[in-house]
C-alpha cells in the first residue's frame, strides 16, 4: 500500500469514528447533531471541556470506548501525518542534492533557459541527440515533467547570475536564451556572456529591434520564431518540395537519411587532404552538400579539390549509420 493510499485511508478512518460519535451520543443521550458532534470533537482531542450535558451510565460507557479507540487513533493519524510530512522532506532536500550534484559534474552542456513552447523543443531536441543539458525555469508546475524525463533543471529565474552558476556556465558549451520577454533574453546573453566569454549563445527574439541589442549584447545567433514561421510558410508555397526534402532530411527520425554537420578534429585522419582523397563519397556513400571554412566563409557544392582542414566543417546528407562511421575518421571521441 503506497503512502497516498494509506494516507486516504486513515482520513476515512478518521470520518468513521468522528460520525460514530455523533449518531452515538444522538441515539443514547437524545442530543441534537451539533452538540453530539461538539461532545466528540472534545473527547477525540482531549481538550478538557465540561460535558455538554450530565451523561447516562450508557452514555459514559459509549464514552470510554470512544476515547479508547477515538484518542489512540488520532495520535496515530497524526504520527502519519507528520511521517509522511517529514519523508516528503527529506526526499525533496535529498533529490535536490543529487540533482545539484549532477549538474556539478556536467561538462560540455547546454543551458535552456525558459522552459516555454520554444525552450521545451530546444530541450527535446538536443535530448534527442542526445546532447547533455541544464534548464533554468521558474514555473514550479515544469517540475514533474523535468522529474520524468530525468531532465537536470534549477528552478528559478534565468536572469539571476546564481542560477547560472549554479548550471554549470563556466563549464557549459552553449547557452539558449528562450524567455519570453526580449528585456530577459538581453540580461541573460549579457550575464553569460562576461561569466564564460568562450560560451556559444543563441538567443529568441520576439521583435526585430531586439535582434541588434541581443547581438551587441554577446549572442553568437540571433532567432527570431515569427520570422522564421513566417518564411516556412511562403516557403511552403513558392518551394514546397524543397521545404519538404528539408523537413525529412532534418527531422524525419523514421527515413534512413540525415542533412548532418561534422567539424574536422585535429586528430582527424583526412585533415589536409582533398575531397576526393578523403573518399567520402565512395567509402561512406555520403554527399558533401558544403563546406564551412574556420573563417566562416561557406562553399557549396564544393568541388573534388576543395581541401579539408581542421576546423572546417561538412554539412553532409546521408544515412545514419555512414554518418556515425565518418565521425571517427573525423577525429570525434567515440
Amino acid at each position: 500500500m503506497t503512502s497516498h493510499t494509506r494516507f486516504i485511508l486513515d482520513v476515512l478512518i478518521f470520518v468513521v469514528i468522528l460520525i460514530g460519535g455523533c449518531l452515538g451520543y444522538i441515539l443514547i443521550e437524545g442530543w441534537d447533531p451539533l452538540e453530539a458532534l461538539y461532545m466528540t470533537i472534545i473527547s477525540l482531542t482531549t481538550v478538557g471541556f465540561m460535558e455538554v450535558h450530565p451523561l447516562s451510565p450508557s452514555g459514559r460507557v459509549f464514552t470510554i470506548f470512544l476515547l479508547v479507540f477515538g484518542v489512540g487513533f488520532i495520535l496515530y493519524f497524526l504520527g502519519s501525518i507528520a511521517k509522511i510530512m517529514v519523508e516528503g522532506t527529506v526526499r525533496d532536500v535529498w533529490g535536490r542534492r543529487k540533482l545539484e550534484k549532477q549538474i556539478s559534474q556536467m561538462k560540455g552542456h547546454y543551458i535552456i533557459c525558459g522552459f516555454g513552447r520554444i525552450g521545451r523543443t530546444v530541450t527535446q531536441l538536443l535530448k534527442e541527440k542526445p546532447l547533455p543539458v541544464v534548464v533554468i525555469e521558474k514555473d514550479p508546475e515544469a517540475v514533474p515533467f523535468f522529474q520524468e524525463k530525468k531532465i537536470p533543471f534549477i528552478l528559478g529565474e534565468a536572469t539571476s547570475e546564481e542560477n547560472l552558476k549554479r548550471a554549470g556556465i563556466e563549464r557549459a558549451k552553449g547557452l539558449v536564451a528562450a524567455a519570453s520577454s526580449d528585456a530577459d533574453n538581453v540580461y541573460i546573453t549579457l550575464a553569460a556572456r562576461g561569466m564564460n566569454p568562450d560560451l556559444f549563445i543563441l538567443a529568441r527574439a520576439a521583435e526585430d529591434y531586439s535582434v541588434n541589442q541581443l547581438l551587441r549584447a554577446g549572442a553568437d545567433k540571433v532567432v527570431s520564431p515569427y520570422e522564421i514561421g513566417a518564411r516556412r510558410m511562403a516557403y511552403s508555397i513558392l518551394r514546397p518540395t524543397v521545404i519538404d526534402f528539408i523537413e525529412l532530411a532534418m527531422h524525419d527520425q523514421n527515413l534512413d537519411l540525415q542533412m548532418e554537420e561534422l567539424t574536422v578534429q585535429e586528430r582527424s585522419e583526412i585533415k589536409e587532404q582533398t575531397l576526393m582523397e578523403s573518399a567520402i563519397r565512395r567509402t561512406f556513400d555520403l554527399i558533401v552538400v558544403a563546406i564551412k571554412k574556420k573563417s566562416g566563409e561557406m562553399i557549396f557544392n564544393p568541388s573534388p579539390q576543395a581541401k579539408i582542414q581542421v576546423g572546417d566543417t561538412l554539412v553532409l546528407l546521408g544515412n545514419r549509420e555512414n554518418l556515425n562511421r565518418l565521425e571517427k575518421k573525423l577525429g570525434y571521441e567515440t
